[in-house]
């Protein structure tokens, strides 16, 4: 593989983060309450690096495992399927996460983060202990596999900080 398609394939993945938090950016960026631009963001993230990221990694890991084998530095063997529905799981709970509250976003954030941070911790240990190289073993995916559920709780802790932060109008009362 040449320089340009061995970057191409490593920062492929990065598209997971990248658009989500465009999109994020520029729908928030006239967004005047701290409250609704946080919302946003949670939304874009959940959505488009978890949830469509996830059922990127579904698809790619179901219709092409020889390449997905190839792109790790794995061979084929049936753990590629178990990959395909891990990440259908991640894919749910990120669409799901998309009306959640910040509570449950937390949660999805800690459980997608089991998995990503066990499998940052595989790549990482197959790049040093085995040399392993491969595009999809190293570059993009590794900050993937940190950031989509980090930031996700990050938004989501910060969102129940600014809920407790912030005065609820005073309403009717039930008697």
């Amino acid at each position: 593989m040449d320089n340009f398609g061995y970057l191409a394939q490593s920062a492929f993945p990065l598209v997971w983060i990248l658009v989500p938090a465009i999109g994020a950016f520029v729908r928030a960026r006239n967004v005047t309450s701290a409250r609704e631009r946080l919302e946003i963001w949670q939304r874009w993230w959940a959505i488009g690096a978890f949830g469509i990221g996830s059922l990127w990694m579904t698809v790619a890991f179901l219709a092409f495992p020889d390449v997905m084998a190839t792109a790790i530095g794995f061979p084929r063997t049936p753990f590629l399927f178990e990959i395909a529905f891990a990440n259908l799981g991640l894919a749910i709970m990120g669409f799901r996460a998309a009306s959640a509250s910040a509570r449950e976003r937390i949660t999805i954030g800690l459980g997608g983060g089991m998995f990503l941070w066990g499998a940052l911790a595989g790549h990482v240990y197959q790049w040093f202990a085995n040399g392993d190289h491969a595009p999809g073993n190293t570059g993009g995916v590794l900050v993937n596999d940190l950031l989509i559920p980090a930031v996700m709780i990050v938004l989501a802790v910060r969102s129940r900080r600014l809920a407790a932060a912030t005065p609820r109008p005073a309403g009717p009362v039930a008697v």
